[in-house]
C-alpha cells in the first residue's frame, strides 16, 4: 500500500527534527507541522502501524527502516527543487513552499531527469 502524502510529510518533519534533536516527540511533530494535538495523534498511530515509526515507552519517535526511506526521498527532492527553483529566480519562500506539493507527486523518472539536469 502506497503511503499518502500527509503521512510522508509527517515522516519528514520526524526526519528534520530528528536531525535537530536528539529526542522527538509527537508534540514537537505538531508544531513544527502546526497541526493539532488529535491530528498529529491519529497520524502518529497510523505511521506505527504501517510500521514506519516507533513510539517508544518515553513518547520518543524514531523512524523505522521503511519510514526512513521514505523521509530521505522526500527531503531529497525538497531540497533539490527548492534549490532548482531558487536557480531559476522564485524567492527562496515560495520555492519552498512550491518544493513541498511538487515532492509529493512528481515521478522518480522525472525527479532523477531533474537532478541530474541541476547536477
Amino acid at each position: 500500500m502506497a503511503i499518502q502524502e500527509s503521512g510522508e510529510m509527517y515522516l519528514e518533519t520526524i526526519l528534520v527534527l530528528s536531525q535537530e534533536h536528539p529526542f522527538v516527540r509527537a508534540i514537537d511533530v505538531g508544531e513544527a507541522m502546526g497541526f493539532s494535538k488529535p491530528s498529529v495523534s491519529r497520524a502518529m498511530g497510523i505511521l506505527k502501524n504501517e510500521g514506519y515509526i516507533i513510539v517508544e515507552k518515553d513518547g520518543g519517535i524514531k523512524l523505522t527502516p521503511s519510514g526512513k526511506a521514505i523521509a530521505e526521498k522526500i527531503y531529497e527532492r525538497h531540497t533539490v527543487l527548492t534549490a532548482g527553483l531558487v536557480k531559476l529566480g522564485v524567492p527562496e519562500a515560495i520555492a519552498a513552499e512550491d518544493a513541498c506539493r511538487i515532492e509529493h507527486v512528481i515521478s522518480d523518472e522525472t525527479f532523477a531527469a531533474v537532478k541530474k539536469h541541476m547536477q
